[in-house]
This record gives structure tokens, C-alpha cells and sequence, in this order.
């Protein structure tokens, strides 16, 4: 009797559990966010209660710098961040161990992601004038590679194309306003403010949108012991990309408060679409291994398949 009794009571709380009776508490994700504009739908998700919705509880850890965030994620104290595809080249070059899982941004034909630009006084208006000019740029980053590619593009060869490291966005920003940097590549809507002060506008990536972009890569430990986690993540970034463009109005104060965007461009400033669910082809990624490769921090040979997985979008 007393074993027909225990049998019973299991069912029943089996079946509880599978009607909601017994929660199971949701998955948690730690993203690293830079104060960039690329991360808006990450904020909005957040705000918004779409990462609640989805089932998944997610932090937002701010960093002031790739190489903080860097820090974070060998650490393994981050379960994902907002990267590019050189970096992830960077850290995959020896195992795998980050996978690209979304885009963030995109450039456009209407909106540039990243702009050459020349001090007010330098005298430089069009790529050609760029000629053995050092350029501020970062070190094996997106800037570094978009640099190269948008002025090779334009008709320079590599042994023309002279660059100076600058890592910090704002020293670089600085150094450009004073004109002690004669160019740099900047990303927009910093680039605005630099315009704003009077820098020229030699070229942006409006003109070769494929060369440009920034993605949300998760250690390969989190995609293998919470992908539904993931896949909730995917789902609220992409409801967040929806209402950002059914008004694009409505955003400004979060952009303030995150310091998304800087104040004096603000008022006047019109967002960019934000791509939907879509990862980096594969042509893309064979074009940044094979900068990576040209400049010697990659040797050895490196997949599409281990560095970047759709199949976890909505």
C-alpha cells in the first residue's frame, strides 16, 4: 500500500512539473557591452522586458575598452559580447573557442559603420591625398582591416597605406580635432562629432558596406550548456531590432543614458536600421582570415563552421 501511495504521489508531481506547477527557474547570460551604438537592442531588450519574456535572465556588463572585455571573456567571468570577426579570428587561431551567433550592425549604402576621415587643415580630401599618410587606427581590429580594405578599394596599394596605433576612440577623436593626427578611422556616430568639428570626410564604408560590421559571438562553454539560453537572447535582440525601427524617435533618452550616442549629435541624429536575424557570410569571413593571415596573427588554417553558427536564431 505504502509503495502504491509513493507511486501515485510521484505522478502527480510529475505532472505539476509539467504544467508549471514546480518552475524551473530561467538560464543566465552575461553579455559584455561597449558604449557603442551597436548594442542599442541589447539596452532596448532590457528595458522592454524581452529578455524576461523569452525565458532568459541577461546582464549587461558594461566595459570601457575591447581589451577589458577581452579580459573578461579568457577569465570566463562573460558568457558573450559584442566583437567583431577579425577578434574572433584572434581568438580562435589556436582551438575554438568563441562562436559567432548574430550579427549586431551592419554598414549600408544609407549608413556607414566606419569613416576615414582627415583633420580640418590637413589638406587631404580623397584616398589618393592618403598616400603614405599615417592614419589612426587600432591594432588587428575591424579599424585596422577596414582601413586597409576601404583604401585598397579606392586604389591604394598596401605599401601605400601607412598606419599609426591609436586604440583609444577618444584619444584618437583628440588627436584628429588638435591635428596631430592628419587621418583617422573613426566609427560613426563618433565619426558625426569629428565632422561637427570640422574633420573631412575622405571615405566611408556607405561605399563598400560588405567590408564592415560588428556581431555578438558566446564562449563555446555557454552555446553547448545553454543554447536555449542563447536562443532566448537571439529572440529578444530581435524583437528589440523590431521596435527600434517601428520608431526610431522614441530611443534618444536610453541612447543618453547609455552614452550611446554623443550630445552634441544627438538632437540631430537619425538611427541606422539594425540588421535582423543574419549572421556574416561566408565570403566575408574568408576575406577577414586571409587579412588576419596577411598581417601574420593567424597561421594556422580556420572554418567558417567553427567560428560562426546560425542555428540558434529565431
Amino acid at each position: 500500500m505504502k509503495k502504491l501511495f509513493v507511486f501515485i504521489m510521484t505522478l502527480v508531481f510529475a505532472g505539476l512539473a509539467g504544467c508549471g506547477g514546480v518552475g524551473k527557474a530561467p538560464q543566465s547570460l552575461k553579455v559584455a557591452v561597449l558604449p557603442v551604438l551597436d548594442v542599442l537592442p541589447l539596452y532596448v531588450a532590457e528595458a522592454e522586458g524581452y529578455f524576461e519574456k523569452n525565458g532568459v535572465e541577461v546582464e549587461l556588463v558594461p566595459v570601457g575598452s575591447a581589451p577589458e572585455r577581452d579580459q573578461l571573456m579568457q577569465a570566463g567571468q562573460i558568457d558573450g559580447m559584442l566583437t567583431e570577426l577579425v577578434v574572433t579570428l584572434l581568438y580562435n587561431r589556436e582551438a575554438p573557442k568563441i562562436t559567432i551567433v548574430r550579427f549586431a550592425r551592419v554598414a549600408t549604402t544609407e549608413y556607414p559603420l566606419f569613416r576615414i576621415l582627415a583633420a580640418k587643415e590637413s589638406g587631404i580630401s580623397q584616398p589618393q591625398d592618403l598616400k603614405d599618410v599615417p592614419i589612426g587606427i587600432s591594432d588587428l581590429t575591424v579599424i585596422e582591416y577596414t582601413t586597409d580594405r576601404l583604401l585598397e578599394k579606392a586604389g591604394l596599394s598596401e605599401d601605400e597605406i601607412a598606419k599609426i596605433s591609436v586604440p583609444k576612440i577618444p584619444d584618437r577623436l583628440a588627436l584628429l580635432d588638435s591635428g596631430e593626427l592628419k587621418a583617422a578611422n573613426l566609427p560613426d556616430p563618433v565619426a558625426s562629432v569629428a565632422i561637427q568639428n570640422g574633420a573631412v570626410l575622405v571615405i566611408d564604408d556607405t561605399s563598400y558596406p560588405e567590408v564592415s560590421n560588428s556581431v555578438y559571438a558566446f564562449s563555446n562553454e555557454t552555446i553547448k550548456n545553454k543554447p536555449e539560453a542563447v536562443r532566448a537572447f537571439l529572440k529578444a535582440v530581435e524583437e528589440a531590432v523590431n521596435a527600434i525601427h517601428s520608431d526610431k524617435s522614441r530611443w534618444n533618452t536610453l541612447m543618453a543614458d547609455k552614452k550611446l550616442v554623443p550630445p552634441t549629435v544627438l538632437a540631430g541624429y537619425t538611427l541606422p536600421d539594425f540588421p535582423t536575424a543574419s549572421v556574416p557570410s561566408r565570403e566575408q569571413f574568408n576575406d577577414a582570415l586571409a587579412w588576419v593571415q596577411s598581417k601574420g596573427a593567424v597561421e594556422k588554417a580556420i572554418s567558417y563552421e567553427s567560428c560562426v553558427d546560425a542555428s540558434l536564431l529565431p
